[in-house]
């Protein structure tokens, strides 16, 4: 491997949220070679240590920037409490619109005020796998205005999701790249077995009603970060290539 793909340059960051009441820490990948003075298109990303660890984020983005395949963009990754994980990602979480309004109202105003990342609606991407796929979409419905580009991998997402869908007047202005594994009919969770691959198919059949713009597919792989590290290089080129 080149080594110039294994030098990143990943900022830790802490803030202080009244919302969830807690200080949260965060961190921010900058690409190869990045000007503090330019403004970065951004993607935003649930259980980020995990998309830093086992989906090699920034080995995988620095590759496809210096590879030239991809324009150069930051991404901001945001760990989660696994004991609170499903309250905040879950759309019928306790403590789900707290987490909306920490993310939206403290996190992305702060990143933009003290990282190299563009303030844009159009230059802001979240992605998350599972239920941090279904976090990211809620975030895009509740804040249409601030978030229209989503990218989700095997999204676990449940019955709250497809009525909040059908309740929007129109989705034209959202984009979302969607992946499911098609091993994903039988996944089990904490609340139960999943057929996440039926779920997916009603999601994007939903999404498509409003009008919104789903580049969706079905893939040979389960719910695995093995799935989700091999799938992400394609799911940055569509928000980031040339």
């Amino acid at each position: 491997m080149d080594k110039r793909y294994l030098k990143r340059t990943i900022l830790k960051k802490e803030i202080v949220s009244d919302h969830l009441g807690e200080t949260r820490p965060f961190q921010v990948y900058l690409p190869p070679e990045h000007d503090m003075d330019q403004s970065y298109p951004v993607i935003y990303l649930q259980d980020g240590d995990d998309y830093f660890n086992l989906g090699r984020l920034a080995t995988q983005a620095n590759r496809l920037i210096l590879d030239g395949q991809a324009h150069p963009f930051a991404a901001v990754a945001i760990p989660v409490d696994k004991k609170k994980r499903t309250s905040e990602y879950a759309p019928h979480g306790e403590r789900n619109p707290l987490y909306l309004r920490f993310f939206a109202e403290e996190l992305v105003p702060m990143v933009e005020r003290d990282f190299p990342v563009a303030a844009s609606v159009d230059d802001r991407v979240l992605g998350g796998s599972s239920l941090g796929g279904t976090v990211s979409l809620h975030l895009a419905l509740t804040h249409p205005d601030r978030f229209r580009r989503v990218l989700s991998q095997s999204g676990a997402f449940l019955p709250p999701t497809l009525e909040a869908i059908r309740r929007a007047e129109s989705l034209d202005g959202l984009e979302i790249y969607q992946t499911v594994g098609k091993a994903e009919s039988d996944v089990p969770t904490h609340m139960g077995s999943l057929n996440l691959l039926a779920r997916n198919r009603e999601v994007c059949r939903a999404l498509q009603e409003k009008n919104a713009r789903v580049l969706y597919s079905e893939q040979e792989g389960g719910h695995t970060w093995g799935f989700w590290q091999k799938d992400l290089p394609q799911a940055l080129l569509t928000f980031f290539g040339k």
